[in-house]
């Protein structure tokens, strides 16, 4: 882990698994360190592979039960994007939409403060107020 934000956001992973009476194991400080430094959306088998290069002992049924806890939790955000597995990331993060590429499989962030007006219109037009909403693109790289 590198940055403080990390270091943050590792404090906040383990203390939501104590406040459930989850012991903070070694396999469990690795896969907790994983998702502190992770700045994409990793899926829980790539989430496995970084943290058994942290601890060669992390077991998958490991990786599953902690994202499980974490998402109880409100710390860890699931996205389920079409056709892939779900991928992770903290919660901590500032509200985005995602554009999912149909070729790599990558996955954008990105925040447009015209579309969350449009929401917010489109909603209240209809006798409406949004709650909390989810964007997600899925996209082709235009050819040249």
């Amino acid at each position: 882990m590198t940055t403080t934000k990390a270091k943050d956001r590792a404090r906040e992973l383990e203390e939501a698994l104590r406040a459930r009476g989850v012991r903070i194991t070694r396999q469990r400080a690795a896969l907790i360190d994983v998702l502190a430094d992770a700045e994409d959306h990793p899926d829980a088998s790539e989430l496995h592979r970084r943290a058994q290069a942290i601890d060669a002992s992390v077991s998958l049924s490991t990786v599953y039960r902690t994202l499980s806890v974490l998402e109880q939790q409100n710390v860890v955000h699931r996205h389920a994007f079409e056709g892939a597995p779900s991928r992770f990331e903290t919660a901590d993060v500032p509200h985005h939409d995602h554009i999912i590429d149909l070729e790599t499989g990558g996955v954008i962030e990105f925040h447009s403060e015209r579309i969350e007006r449009l929401q917010a219109e489109i909603a209240a037009e209809l006798g409406y107020e949004v709650v909390r909403h989810r964007l997600e693109l899925y996209c082709r790289k235009k050819r040249r």
